[in-house]
């Protein structure tokens, strides 16, 4: 019990972040239990085998989670360029040398073992601190093309280049994330519009080229669209995929209070019910009430991931907090947007409670930082820096910057941390107009 004390004691950060992230791991292990039975028995393997698998794949991941946290979040700015650069050569290797699952080369074996993890889910943790990095730095030159632009354009367009022949949704959503992020960060309306129609295009040329040539998924892709839009043959309309079918009337089934725990009758005709269509299974079980329970989970994540942002003193720790939770908040969304048949088909998984081994653990990477900054911003609250309702001086106040971030500023080559908020705070004195420094809008 000393023990368990101790460890909460240490365990720092957002506890209602902490709390979602245990609540959806409950939820992944009584999902995939139940997703997998049938799965087990085809395979001649005990029922739990799966079961055991997640267990100890999501407790690895809390640890990772809780190991990240307690590394001060700008050390990651020291790490951004390399993980960003380690990156590139692994996607590369994963286009022409990777392992095709269900017609993509997505993943990448990991030498003298048999392990494999997809090379775009370190690529998306990799993009996302680097662009951070990048948009602390160039905050003040933002709004120029050359300068503050194409500085952060260029990795994102290169990255999402090298996974999009292989895994098309990641790629498009990699580019939506980050056009959100260049918005909160200043970026000129027309430079995003900029990079939408660099994107339209690189999409339209893929997609035309690999119907030109034979090679690729184009025409995965466009028989996925023909399905989603209904094409009709022959005067007929278009048969739905067996998938989108099968989770229509898992859904139909769950009515308002679902089936009962596994209780599930289409997760013996489903496809990929453990992961890609996890939540229709979910529904099935719990219902409208468990599908709105666990929308409202990831919501929940986000708000407090955008507290995290608007509370954190320094431009690094604010983009990274918001970049990495939109991203996992954006891919739930589009996973649910899939199985309810509002989106067509694609491979992405449901974060943090889909089956699965390394995406589990780069996404607890991601929330281990997010957390990381939440600890900081905790930590700057109660050292009284910034609490509470004070009144506003009519100069600035001199602000002071933490060692530790001065030295690891210094070396990365970056700016010494700027003070984020809008005003300066003093606990006496009269309500006045602020002259504090903004490096990125509140939301």
């Amino acid at each position: 019990m000393s023990q368990m004390n101790k460890l909460l004691n240490k365990t720092k950060g957002d506890p209602i972040i902490w709390g979602v992230v245990i609540l959806l791991s409950i939820i992944s292990l009584v999902a995939v239990y139940s997703a997998t039975g049938t799965f087990d028995y085809r395979h001649e393997r005990n029922s739990s085998y799966f079961l055991v698998k997640q267990v100890m794949v999501l407790g690895f991941g809390l640890c990772i989670t809780y190991l990240v946290h307690n590394v001060k979040y700008t050390k990651f700015a020291r790490w951004a360029v390399l993980l960003y650069a380690v990156s590139l050569p692994l996607l590369a290797i994963t286009l022409f040398f990777g392992k095709s699952v269900h017609g993509g080369a997505r993943w990448i074996g990991v030498p003298g073992t048999s392990l494999t993890f997809q090379s775009s889910d370190l690529a998306k943790l990799a993009l996302f601190m680097f662009i951070a990095r990048v948009l602390s730095v160039k905050k003040d030159v933002i709004q120029d093309f050359k300068k503050g632009f194409l500085p952060v354009l260029l990795p994102m367009l290169v990255t999402c280049a090298l996974i999009a022949p292989a895994n098309l949704s990641t790629a498009l959503m990699l580019g939506a994330t980050c056009s959100i992020i260049f918005y909160i960060g200043r970026v000129r309306i027309r430079h995003i519009a900029f990079l939408v129609g660099v994107g339209l295009f690189g999409v339209t040329v893929l997609f035309a080229g690999s119907l030109a040539t034979g090679h690729g998924r184009g025409r995965i892709w466009l028989t996925r669209m023909e399905d989603y839009a209904g094409k009709k043959q022959d005067g007929k309309k278009h048969e739905e995929p067996y998938q989108v079918e099968q989770a229509k009337v898992a859904i139909a089934y769950g009515g308002f209070t679902g089936r009962g725990p596994g209780n599930s009758i289409q997760k013996n005709f489903l496809p990929l019910p453990f992961s890609d269509f996890i939540y229709a299974i979910i529904i099935e079980e719990y219902g409208l009430l468990g599908g709105a329970f666990l929308i409202f989970l990831y919501l929940l994540f986000l708000w407090r991931s955008i507290l995290i942002f608007k509370r954190c003193p320094y431009a690094f720790g604010a983009f990274l907090a918001v970049g990495l939770s939109i991203t996992l908040v954006f891919q739930a969304m589009l996973n649910m947007g899939v199985n309810v048949n509002l989106l067509p088909v694609t491979g992405l998984t449901l974060p943090m409670v889909s089956m699965g081994g390394s995406s589990i653990w780069f996404t607890s990477v991601a929330i281990g930082i997010i957390l990381s900054v939440s600890k900081y911003v905790d930590e700057e609250v109660a050292g009284g820096k910034k609490k509470g309702t004070r009144k506003v001086a009519k100069t600035p106040v001199a602000t002071t910057v933490d060692d530790d971030d001065a030295e690891d500023a210094d070396e990365e080559n970056l700016p010494a941390p700027a003070p984020m908020p809008s005003k300066v705070f003093i606990k006496t004195g009269k309500k006045k107009p602020g002259t504090g420094v903004e490096p990125v809008p509140a939301i």
